[in-house]
């Protein structure tokens, strides 16, 4: 079973749904940076189950996968997985977003 087919299908216990295009760009993310972890982030009243993508320099990205669509990403990428819940957000994660915001400040400033 590929990597697309396993995410286009519904999962049994619970909405767990992937779009393909979703899991495509996951799937693509993740082979072009380095050292990548898979944050699940728990089912909230305005999303279902998402991951985050942080790679090692911080940078991050963010899709709706499902109840199951995180874990199997994790293994059909080789990517360690682990439940934001649990472990919080890494450091390197809120160091990328500060220095993207300072960034945009001194683009904002010299404009």
């Amino acid at each position: 079973m590929g990597l697309l087919s396993r995410f286009s299908r519904r999962k049994a216990g619970g909405s767990g749904k992937t779009s393909t295009q979703d899991a495509q760009y996951l799937a693509n993310w993740a082979k072009t940076h380095t050292g990548v972890e898979a944050y699940v982030e728990p089912k909230t009243t305005v999303t279902d189950v998402t991951a985050v993508l942080i790679a090692v320099d911080g940078e991050w990205t963010r899709r709706i996968v499902g109840e199951r669509g995180a874990q199997k990403l994790a293994e059909d990428l080789g990517i360690p997985v682990y439940d934001v819940r649990k472990t919080g957000y890494p450091q390197r994660m809120r160091d990328y977003d500060a220095r993207k915001k300072i960034e945009r400040r001194r683009q904002a400033e010299g404009s």
